[in-house]
């Protein structure tokens, strides 16, 4: 018997838009032709391979985890001996040495964990891809990304230890140059870059900081 079948919803223009712009990405069709969770695979393999900031054996939080596309390729890098902490509201597929906590980064709850994880260790890295959803609104959008950055900033100042490193998505708008200059003050070295796996007509930049400055060093 033939299912029954309620009315075929129509994509809004901007599906159609992202869909033909996936459909004609090199770095989209090399993810799915590789077997990577995502396209951001590769944006964090170029800034990796540009600042050297993945080694063995190193302790790393990873904020605004899913799909996935980062965490299996900090996985690879930090083995043997190393720790990923990985945190987003939404389910990600891990490997057995990760540790996935699913929540609101910034609660309570979430920084208690990652405090028991630790135990008194430092952070060697922090990542953060996280990313507001797009109202369309422009100002609230870059609000709400400003947000996000100082969320990554503050697990930072709290975890990293002295001469760790931070890298975080932002995007180019209102409050980036305050936080930036911020950020400047509390590490050795910084740069903002664009990858070469980032769209080109993408706001999105990563800023890439160095050499942590911890309290009272």
């Amino acid at each position: 018997m033939e299912r029954q079948r309620g009315p075929r919803r129509k994509r809004s223009k901007s599906s159609d838009r992202w869909l033909t712009r996936q459909r004609k990405d090199p770095f989209a069709k090399l993810a799915a032709k590789t077997g990577r969770v995502s396209r951001a695979h590769y944006k964090l393999e170029q800034l990796d391979q540009r600042f050297r900031l993945l080694k063995p054996g190193m302790r790393v939080l990873e904020l605004g985890a899913a799909p996935g596309g980062w965490t299996r390729y900090v996985e690879d890098r930090i083995e043997p001996g190393g720790m990923l902490i990985a945190v987003d509201e939404r389910p990600v597929s891990v490997g057995g040495g990760t540790v996935l906590l699913q929540g609101l980064f910034g609660t309570a709850e979430i920084d208690n964990k990652i405090d028991d994880l630790l135990q008194g260790r430092g952070l060697d890295l922090v990542l953060s891809d996280m990313a507001p959803n797009i109202s369309g609104i422009r100002a609230a959008d870059q609000a709400r990304s400003m947000a996000l950055a100082e969320l990554a900033e503050a697990a930072a100042d709290r975890w990293l230890k002295e001469g760790g490193s931070l890298v975080v998505k932002v995007f180019q708008g209102e409050g980036v140059e305050d936080w930036i200059r911020r950020i400047r003050s509390k590490y050795g070295a910084f740069r903002q870059v664009k990858p070469e796996a980032s769209r080109p007509d993408s706001r999105e930049m990563f800023a890439v900081a160095r050499a942590f400055r911890a309290k009272g060093g």
